[in-house]
């Protein structure tokens, strides 16, 4: 075990981040620990307090090395396979003697080192900081108020609260706790989590497993809550000073495989050495590393290098194998016109670029494999609270059982307990009109508090069971820290003078805290144990708070009477508590009950094996409350736009059916005309966990689609319906933010975990994080997945369409031979294209305006598309037909443009050794090699505009544009990136026709003339074949979708048809369930708990697979 000592072995004296404090944290109170740190555990420290102390003490994190690592990134440039194959190409020119080929190739190889160099250094710079920010945050308090920040900002003196899932930021002396334990196995090998005690103070030399008084830094809270002050942070750390000496040890090398004696075996080395020069090779050409897309395009890079050796056969071939230097080098440009060589370093570059405009969006990207799936998503998992709602709870209803209906007005301060009145009607929520009560004259809380016990009780439970903390600032501001839905119950309790706080602090509290059993996702409840100091005889009592089903099944009897004596609880009773929380449901309230008992015997708050289940039984219940919390204004669009762009959206909720279903039909889950909708599909729309977790798998499988809403939501429902969705072939996005939602966040396609509300266990299994925890991010990630799917598919389209055009054209010129005047007198091929007109195509048209295709924005109705086909990926049949329409089109127009200046307008005389010198026998020969290469080099550069839509006219890209003559040259203009890539290629033509020298002794060609004639012509063809073909594909998809009864852009009203329309189909009159059993009527459903299935048609809005 490390073992950190006072004096000069990293002990508290040598920790800059305990500079502040006489002794290590552990061996001073929490009071002196607080005083030493200059902080208060109510307000914390100041902003300006905390910067001061991170610019002292450094960022709270440990020293992972030099970060982003220029070497390692220019060796990454040079250690590639496609770099390799162009150090061969310029090895071998070199070796025969082709010195300006080989010195061209040297360029090329120089500038794709300096610019994947430059863009790969931003990009992990990019990442490099994007690592910051999804890295674990922590809860803290500053001026006031809790606050969410990077664990990198705390600072010594800082006050953080932990709860279950956590992860400990630093190294902590607890303040105050709860049932709290910590795993510190990672640092003490401790297998069983370790309880805390704050009062303790122990010796200097403590060592950290028996510090019982603090929370060490990377550890996990597996159990209760606490609050702590910082006493250490980075390397200052236990874990830190434990990392550094790691560190010192830590070896690049594997392993080896060893005996269980610890030997190593001589028949295991050669297969050691294997596996690891396969892992080396597998590295080094990138078919193991990356993304499932890096990884996928590397093949096809592998696969494109075979190709292209076949290439520089056939070349030699058509020659006779000629060991000339002309065809050699040839040989080896055909080659290296088959080999993208930019492909993935675009691919790195635009997933960093993608990843940048994330956090814009409030998303951070955690694992990069997640860009791609977020393009397929087709179904959306929310949670409500926070997600869908704003997560502002305000209570504003509340039942006492046997006195009446408590009622809050409005106000537009959650946090203030002074605004909004209070009114109240002697009747339960079933007999009222919820609406018009907050008109009612308010009543002072005195006078509703007089000579009544009921209310009082029912007070105790609601600020007794409760985490959460209101208070005022220096100023008089009103601040709360706490779960939303728990601040908003203590501020109902605080409207009556009857907060937590009261009651328990002070020099005579009358309740003390024994123990706490923290809220739990599969209960779905919290209780404590408090002890009766003042006025009473010692007795303890626990408070029970949760969802109302959850509290009903421990209670046994109602207090109905001031006395407090409790009566049964009558099944008569319970339907009455179901039917007050329907109303109150209906309203959009989340409803959860109050309960509590007198305990007959005294607990032990220090015992470690308290079981909930031995206290929470044969409990009063006190009541119920109705806490309120909107929808965000904008998740009612982000929903429509969801379903618009074909994905479904479903709520999966810890709360009340009632509540569910209220807010799902505010944002758009649910149809708005539910009246309409038949009583079978109604119910198969929403259901409960425990209705959906009775189905088998092939229930499920039947059901004629999944259900939109599940209330009473259980962690393993979400695995569930995960894994219904995949039975479907369908792509999922899972939310989640408690530890109990890990399994399904892993099991999604997109793990998303909520950035403010979610725990770091939660966070470490997402692929995702929301920065502000709301719905409409979810659509942003999905907007901008589909936009890196779609530029991907841009950038590969281009490079390989111009990798089959040049391929096309160097081939097919072979045959410009025969006897009959074809061919020099040499007897060889007149290349149409010389090796370094290649290369500089190669240089100018491919990576340079790929990049800028990456940085494309989205296009208008990316979102007005159903998701893209994971399994297809980016080589759909569109993109492939593409691909050969696009590189035959140029073949065709370069081959033309050779053809026509050589025999059209000349006189067919291919010269000698034409492909080696210019001599003025020549003349005609590099006039059409010129005219050939600008064709190809502008063709290439003006297709990377056309691949800006793949179905859109270039001069109509923004089809709702009043600028029809102009509308295009601000489209060009908006991608500055590209729009320059582009002109420099069309510019640079121009030097290398004209400069002498450089014409004929390097790129072997002249500069042209009338030639600019046949050039413009077609370009002008070129252009309209483009345009021809992107004109017939949306011809063909118009009358294809037009076939399949579909149209347009819809409307609103044509969009929930679209999605609800097949729920209108099914016949009350006929309704059955899946085993075909006629459903029961309304009546016999009241005595039931619900159905297993339901009957309907397919919806084409989910596809053939439902």
């Amino acid at each position: 075990m490390f073992t950190k000592t006072k004096k000069g072995s990293g002990g508290a004296d040598d920790d800059a981040g305990n500079q502040a404090l006489s002794r290590p944290a552990h061996a001073l109170s929490p009071a002196d620990t607080v005083a030493e740190l200059s902080t208060d555990p109510t307000n914390g420290l100041t902003d300006a307090a905390a910067k001061e102390r991170l610019g002292k003490y450094g960022r709270n994190e440990l020293d992972e090395g030099p970060g982003v690592q220029p070497v390692k990134i220019f060796i990454r440039q040079v250690a590639n396979a496609m770099m390799l194959v162009l150090i061969l190409a310029m090895v071998v020119s070199f070796a025969i003697r082709s010195w300006i080929e080989g010195g061209v190739v040297f360029a090329v190889i120089i500038l794709n080192i300096v610019v994947g160099f430059i863009q790969e250094f931003r990009a992990e710079k990019t990442m490099n900081s994007l690592r910051s920010l999804s890295s674990p945050t922590a809860s803290v308090v500053r001026e006031s108020q809790s606050k969410v920040v990077p664990t990198a900002e705390l600072v010594p003196g800082d006050v953080t609260e932990l709860k279950t899932g956590d992860t400990v930021p630093a190294d902590v002396r607890l303040v105050e706790c709860s049932n709290f334990e910590t795993d510190e196995a990672l640092l003490t090998g401790e297998s069983m989590p370790v309880q805390k005690r704050p009062d303790d103070v122990f010796d200097d030399d403590t060592g950290p497993g028996d510090r019982l008084n603090m929370a060490f830094s990377s550890s996990t809270v597996t159990k209760g809550r606490a609050l702590g002050v910082v006493a250490s942070t980075g390397m200052q750390t236990e874990i830190g000073t434990i990392a550094a000496a790691l560190r010192a040890n830590k070896s690049a090398l594997p392993p080896l495989k060893r005996t269980p004696e610890g030997r190593v075996q001589r028949r295991w080395i050669p297969q050691a050495v294997v596996l690891m020069a396969a892992h080396f090779a597998g590295n080094f050409l990138g078919v193991n590393v990356g993304t499932p897309l890096h990884r996928k395009l590397s093949k096809l890079a592998l696969l494109l290098f075979g190709i292209a050796i076949i290439c520089a056969i056939i070349v030699e071939a058509s020659n006779n194998f000629s060991d000339r230097t002309e065809v050699i080098i040839y040989a080896v440009a055909t080659g290296l016109s088959m080999i993208p060589a930019s492909l993935v370093v675009v691919l790195t570059i635009t997933m960093a670029a993608g990843t940048r405009r994330m956090v814009e969006r409030n998303v951070i990207v955690r694992r990069l494999d997640s860009l791609e799936a977020l393009g397929g998503v087709t179904d959306i998992c929310s949670d409500k609270t926070g997600t869908l709602t704003q997560g502002k709870m305000v209570a504003k209803k509340a039942w006492v059982p046997g006195k009446g209906t408590y009622s809050v007005g409005q106000s537009g301060e959650p946090f203030n307990p002074t605004v909004g009145e209070l009114s109240f009607r002697d009747k339960s929520p079933t007999e009222i009109d919820l609406k018009t009560m907050e008109d009612d004259d308010g009543v002072p809380h005195t006078q509703l508090l007089e000579n009544n016990n009921r209310l009082k009780g029912f007070l105790d439970a609601a600020s007794l069971a409760n985490l959460a903390k209101v208070h005022t600032d220096d100023k008089g501001e009103w601040h709360a820290r706490g779960d939303p839905t728990e601040i908003a119950i203590e501020v109902f309790a605080y409207r009556f003078d009857w907060y937590r706080e009261k009651w328990t602090k002070g020099d005579s509290p009358k309740w003390a805290h024994v123990a706490e059993f923290p809220f739990d996702s599969d209960v779905k409840r919290m209780s404590v144990i408090y002890t009766k100091k003042r006025d009473g005889d010692g007795s303890q009592t626990i408070f029970v708070k949760g969802a109302v089903e959850r509290v009903l099944d421990i209670c046994s009897g109602v207090v109905l009477d001031e006395a407090g004596d409790a009566v049964e609880l009558t099944s008569e009773f319970r339907d009455r508590v179901s039917k007050s929380v329907e109303t109150l449901s209906a309203e959009g309230l989340r409803v959860l009950a109050m309960a509590r008992k007198r305990l007959d015997q005294v607990v032990d708050g220090n015992r470690e094996d308290l079981r909930r289940e031995d206290y929470e039984r044969d409990l009063n219940f006190l009541g119920l409350i109705g806490l309120y919390d909107p929808p965000r204004p904008e998740s009612e669009g982000a929903v429509r736009a969801c379903h618009r762009a074909g994905v479904s959206v479903h709520m999966l909720t810890g709360d009340h059916p009632g509540t569910a279903r209220s807010i799902a039909s505010q944002v758009g889950i649910l149809p708005s005309k539910m009246n309409m909708v038949s009583r079978v599909a109604a119910e198969s729309m929403v259901m409960t966990a425990s209705q959906f977790d009775k189905l088998s798998e092939d229930e499920i499988d039947r059901l004629p689609v999944l259900p939109l809403v599940i209330a009473r939501c259980a962690p393993q429902t979400k695995v569930r319906m995960v894994e219904a969705l995949h039975r479907r072939g369908l792509f999922a996005a899972m939310t989640g933010d408690g530890v109990n939602d890990s399994p399904s966040l892993k099991r999604a396609d997109v793990g998303i975990a909520m950035g403010q509300a979610g725990s770091d266990v939660a966070k470490d299994a997402s692929d995702i994080v929301l920065t502000d925890d709301n719905f409409a991010s979810i659509l942003n990630a999905v907007e901008e997945g589909r936009r890196m799917f779609d530029n991907i598919q841009k950038f590969v389209l281009h490079l390989l369409a111009q990798n089959i055009a040049q391929a096309g054209t160097l081939l097919i010129g072979l045959s410009f031979k025969d006897s009959t005047g074809l061919s020099d007198s040499t007897g060889l091929s007149v290349f149409p294209l010389a090796p370094v007109e290649i290369l500089w195509v190669i240089m100018v048209t491919s990576g340079v305006p790929d990049m800028g295709l990456g940085f494309e924005v989205a296009q208008p109705d990316i979102l007005d598309r159903p998701p893209q086909n994971l399994r297809r990926g980016v080589f759909t049949f569109e993109v492939m037909l593409d691909m050969l329409v696009y590189g035959f089109w140029m073949t065709s127009l370069c081959l033309a443009a050779f053809t026509m200046v050589t025999w059209y307008w000349g006189d067919g005389n291919l010269g000698s050794n034409c492909n080696n010198a210019y001599s003025p026998e020549c003349d005609l020969v590099f006039r059409a090699r010129a005219t050939t290469f600008v064709c190809m080099t502008w063709f290439s550069l003006f297709l990377a505009w056309e691949m800006v839509n793949l179905r859109r006219s270039f001069f109509r890209m923004q089809p709702k544009s009043k600028r029809y003559l102009t509308q295009w040259m601000l489209d060009v203009w908006r991608n500055k990136f590209l729009f320059w890539s582009i002109i420099a290629g069309f510019v640079t033509v121009f030097p290398t026709l004209y400069i002498p020298v450089i014409n004929h002794d390097v790129f072997k060609h002249e500069g042209i003339s009338w030639e600019w004639g046949i050039v413009m012509v077609e370009g002008v063809l070129f252009v309209s074949g483009v345009e021809s073909w992107k004109w017939a594909k949306r011809v063909f998809f118009r009358r294809r979708q037009a076939k399949m009864g579909g149209k347009g852009k819809l409307d609103e009203e044509e969009i929930e048809s679209k999605v609800f329309g097949n729920y209108l189909s099914d016949s009350p009159s006929d309704e059955r369930d899946m085993s075909g059993k006629p459903l029961p009527s309304s009546s016999e459903k009241e005595q039931q708990n619900g159905t297993n299935g339901t009957k309907g048609k397919k919806s084409r809005f989910f596809g053939k697979s439902q």
